[in-house]
């Protein structure tokens, strides 16, 4: 049996004792009196723990931003009622990798309805090893712009060797190592719940695997978790297996959780492959390492246009020095040559559509392919002359469907977006950032029966609540913080497509945020119930 199932068992254990053994007079409160009053109560719901267990028959009560029991409440007395027959009570969802952490920080979008609809009352940003280093700072931008969810904060590793060594391509000195070290201090100190590392980007592609071990040593010191964007999902440089295993050897040698975070094989010379990598995963967790994953479950990922076609030795020295390479007459064509390879590695100019492209956003919503057929220019040149003049973001249809379910099943596999807050209608983004939640339960879980509807709610509440150390989340249970979810499993649906991404998921009728209604049957509030978490 794995930590993780074995934690599980055990919070499980905790509610059905709270649940079931206990007497209603305790549950409930006194027979009269002011103790049996509550703000409200949640009444004929099918209640998933969040644990993994089968739904029972139950009633929930909130008082404050706590949850303060769980049983028979037919007689007690609330400020409001909500009857939740015919639909499912869960723990709120907590969405282990987001880039919303800039959207939240924004006044006109820090309510995070798109989120809201999701289900999603938690947040995990600064994923990729990107984001600001400072979190003092951070942490006072989203105080001041009133989430509506709650947020907690990575420190975000390629940021930090970028405020120390810039974009060179070379091992830190000593005292240079000291500086990271110091900032990943710093951050952990303000609340952080780990360290984030994107070794597939610059600057972090340019770090030694030691690097990463010793400043997860210093976040694992702080009880904090390594969450990773692994150096290679496909077949770039390493292979995607040897970067989970150094995913595996930064947790062993860090002393501490680490996550290989949107797991995926990405690309036709890779596909197949999640087999091993659930043989190398379960054979560190046998080994006592703890190791997780967390996927969004679609067929396409989402990038940068340069991050997945521009070779890093391009990118050494930034920007200015990538654009002057494209200039460059010799450099082009090794940059070229380069680009060629990693176009094929995801299947062609057919399978890359634009998000967002600044300079020209006539481009967004096409391929790669349509786009250099319109202009009559071969793929990778039309590549070139958009990088040269800004940055596009792209989905890539890269996945295939048997991978995605083999490593959605794994019991050490979480639920996670990957997706950005951004206004409503700009660009085309992947449809994630709408959908994620509700597509698992929706698509996965009640159609497909990918896996159990028990196992995709674990998948979303108390397994992140636990391997990321969030204490009083990701379980219903008395003493809980009141993040609840009410929804309708007939009608849960990720309406966004990757051509018309910008809708709202359906099927949550209430979300509750630390006691505050957030979606209202079905429609946001701006109760603005979210909290800056810290570890």
């Amino acid at each position: 049996m794995t930590p993780a199932v074995t934690l599980a068992r055990r919070l499980a254990a905790v509610l059905v004792t709270a649940v079931l053994a206990t007497p209603a007079a305790a549950q409930n409160g006194a027979a009269s009196g002011a103790s049996d009053r509550y703000d409200l109560v949640i009444r004929n719901g099918r209640l998933l723990d969040g644990a993994g267990n089968p739904w029972i028959r139950a009633d929930v009560a909130i008082r404050g931003d706590r949850i303060a029991a769980i049983g028979d409440l037919s007689a007690a007395r609330a400020t409001r009622t909500i009857d939740a027959a015919g639909r499912y009570v869960a723990p709120g969802f907590i969405d282990t990798h987001s880039h919303a952490g800039p959207g939240l920080a924004n006044p006109a979008l820090s309510a995070g309805t798109p989120l809201l609809a999701q289900g999603i009352t938690t947040v995990v940003v600064n994923p990729d090893g990107g984001g600001p280093t400072d979190l003092v700072q951070q942490r006072a931008r989203l105080v001041a712009a009133k989430p509506g969810v709650n947020v907690g904060l990575m420190v975000p590793h390629g940021s930090v060797r970028g405020a120390v060594l810039g974009s060179q391509d070379r091992k830190a000195t000593d005292a240079e190592l000291e500086r990271m070290r110091g900032i990943v201090r710093a951050g952990m100190a303000a609340g952080a719940f780990g360290l984030s590392s994107g070794p597939f980007y610059a600057p972090g592609s340019f770090a030694p695997t030691e690097e990463l071990v010793e400043l997860a040593k210093v976040a694992g010191a702080g009880g904090g978790v390594y969450t990773s964007h692994i150096r290679d999902e496909s077949d770039y440089t390493i292979g995607v297996v040897a970067a989970v295993d150094e995913v595996i050897r930064v947790a062993r040698e860090g002393g501490l959780p680490g996550i290989v975070t949107h797991i995926k094989a990405l690309g036709p010379n890779v596909w197949g492959k999640s087999r091993t990598l659930v043989e190398h995963i379960e054979g560190a967790r046998a080994q006592g390492v703890e190791v997780f994953a967390d996927q969004y479950p679609y067929e396409a990922s989402g990038t940068s246009l340069s991050a997945s076609l521009v070779p890093r030795w391009a990118e050494v020295g930034g920007g200015d020095s990538l654009r002057a390479r494209i200039a460059d007459p010799v450099a082009r064509v090794r940059l070229r040559a380069g680009m060629v390879e990693n176009l094929a590695r995801r299947g062609g100019a057919e399978r890359m559509q634009f998000q967002r492209y600044t300079p020209d956003p006539t481009v967004e919503g096409k391929t790669l392919r349509q786009v250099a057929d319109e202009r009559k220019q071969d793929p990778v040149d039309l590549a070139m002359a958009l990088i040269a003049k800004g940055s596009a973001g792209i989905t890539s249809f890269n996945m295939d469907s048997t991978d995605i379910a083999t490593l959605m099943r794994q019991p050490w596999t979480m639920t996670a977006s990957d997706g950005d807050l951004v206004p409503m209608g700009q660009g085309v983004p992947h449809p994630r950032a709408y959908g994620t939640f509700p597509r698992k339960l929706g698509k996965y879980a009640r159609d497909e029966r990918t896996v159990g509807l028990e196992q995709a709610i674990r998948s979303m509440t108390s397994l992140p609540a636990a391997v990321f150390r969030m204490h009083d989340r990701g379980l219903l249970r008395p003493g809980a913080y009141a993040d609840v979810v009410v929804f309708d499993l007939a009608k849960v649906r990720d309406a966004a497509t990757y051509t018309q991404p910008h809708q709202l998921a359906e099927g949550m009728a209430y979300v509750i945020v630390n006691g505050a209604v957030a979606v209202d049957d079905g429609k946001a509030t701006d109760a603005r119930g979210g909290v800056v978490l810290k570890r």
